[in-house]
């Protein structure tokens, strides 16, 4: 809803409130009426400014609910593909009573900032289950990045795949073939099946998917995150991260 739609709703909505005593349609005023109607409402308004804010407020507060209630309905149709996909990496506590999700970018500022916090998040509370989506949406190296950690994943395994992965979200030059070679030599990997991996049927089919995905459930930037039937789009910070986690468990 954009800011002049709220202005158009609110002074609606204070018109009537404003005078009730009228009893008539708009449709049905003359244009002497209109006048009156309109000087009415706005010397209601001048008198009392604090009921605009007010109304503002209670539109924004409605909107989030909406909002807030049709994400619960897309994470309950997509269950199986957030929570159980076969392919995403899994991480913290695979037993955990409540489990997160995050589709990320490594080209991502916000998801860069919010990894450290993530991971305090998942280390501090000790019964999270972390899912990654990668979605990578920010240009060429962003795929790049993604194709090399799901290559790294399909060859070498998940504890790899999240040290590259860590390692990729705390890299702040250019991703490249030769960084991505670079880092795999570093980290001992099998660096020529691992390039050679990167556009395989496999890695493009996961891609595919989280696409497919986050098409569904309306999801267009990162960071974004699932916590069990709560959807939070955009960057949040660790106290922020704890309260949600802390009102999951208190509904569950």
């Amino acid at each position: 809803m954009t800011g002049e739609t709220k202005m158009r709703l609110t002074l609606a909505a204070l018109a009537l409130a404003a005078t009730p005593a009228l009893g008539l349609e708009i449709d049905d005023m003359t244009e002497a009426e209109r006048a009156a109607f309109r000087a009415e409402v706005r010397a209601y308004l001048m008198d009392n400014p604090e009921v605009l804010m007010e109304a503002i407020g209670v539109l924004e507060q409605r909107q989030a609910e909406a909002e807030a209630q049709a994400d619960g309905q897309l994470v309950a149709q997509n269950r199986a593909a957030l929570f159980e996909d076969g392919h995403s990496w899994v991480g913290g506590n695979p037993e955990g009573d409540i489990t997160v999700v995050e589709f990320l970018d490594y080209r991502c500022g916000y998801c860069k900032r919010a990894h450290p916090e993530v991971a305090d998040l998942i280390a501090s509370d000790g019964e999270i289950r972390y899912i990654i989506k990668e979605f990578p949406i920010l240009g060429d190296q962003s795929v790049l990045a993604s194709r090399f950690a799901l290559a790294v994943q399909t060859v070498a395994g998940d504890a790899a795949y999240k040290t590259v992965s860590d390692a990729l979200m705390a890299q702040r030059a250019d991703v490249t073939e030769a960084s991505l070679t670079e880092l795999a030599n570093t980290l001992g990997l099998d660096t020529d099946a691992i390039m050679e991996k990167m556009s395989s049927d496999t890695v493009d089919s996961v891609l595919q998917s989280n696409r497919m995905l986050a098409q569904r459930m309306q999801i267009t930037g990162t960071p974004t995150f699932v916590f069990e039937d709560q959807m939070v789009r955009g960057y949040a910070p660790l106290d922020a991260m704890k309260q949600i986690v802390e009102e999951v468990r208190a509904d569950s």
